[in-house]
């Protein structure tokens, strides 16, 4: 049975993401400013205050909604049904094939294309971008159980998630989950690239 403080973290982040996705369709519909944390609470039914406790700002709100993750109880069975001789990368791929999915990277391209008109967007992107980082790698390290080098986790999602980023801002001709490419495009899919990406870190460039 689930106890009290289970049920008061799903509540609260409940909360925050319902905040969360009420600013960043805000923020889409009328540009950063075009609306205000008041426009926010009440699109959302909440006051300012739980806004308060929750973001500093509507720039911070907007950014999380981009990166919060809708599929975290499928990821955490899969977690819990894991192989321990399974290798660390080997985990950090199905946890990116899980986790990146084409409503989430389209999301995550969105948030950049707003950082284009509103540069003050772009320190909570970093911002929210890092926290998802630390929470693979911190992943990564419990289910590794002490059994790699010291800093050899940091290296591994740094690399992986630094070869994501070209994918958010088009740097990179790569068909995200979804998409279909035109008759003369040139583009990848986002399976080929990824495996391509893990190929790479698994036997050198």
């Amino acid at each position: 049975m689930m106890n009290k403080h289970s049920l008061r973290d799903m509540k609260r982040e409940a909360t925050a993401s319902a905040l969360a996705d009420a600013s960043f369709s805000l923020a889409l519909e009328k540009g950063l400013d075009g609306f205000v944390v008041e426009d926010v609470v009440q699109r959302a039914g909440y006051s300012r205050r739980t806004f308060a406790n929750h973001y500093s700002c509507k720039e911070e709100a907007v950014a999380m909604a981009a990166v919060i993750f809708k599929g975290a109880d499928e990821v955490a069975e899969w977690i819990g049904d894991i192989n321990e001789s399974m290798s660390p990368l080997d985990i950090l791929y199905h946890l990116m094939k899980l986790q990146l999915t084409g409503n989430h990277f389209v999301k995550l391209r969105q948030l950049v294309s707003l950082s284009k008109q509103s540069p003050t967007l772009e320190p909570y992107i970093l911002s929210a971008l890092r926290t998802l980082q630390i929470t693979a790698q911190e992943t990564l390290n419990e289910l590794s159980r002490g059994r790699y080098p010291a800093g050899y986790t940091h290296l591994l999602v740094g690399a992986v998630y630094g070869a994501v980023l070209p994918l958010l801002d088009g740097g990179l001709n790569v068909l995200l989950p979804g998409e279909r490419a035109a008759e003369t495009s040139d583009a990848v899919t986002f399976d080929h690239y990824l495996d391509t990406m893990f190929g790479y870190l698994r036997n050198g460039f």
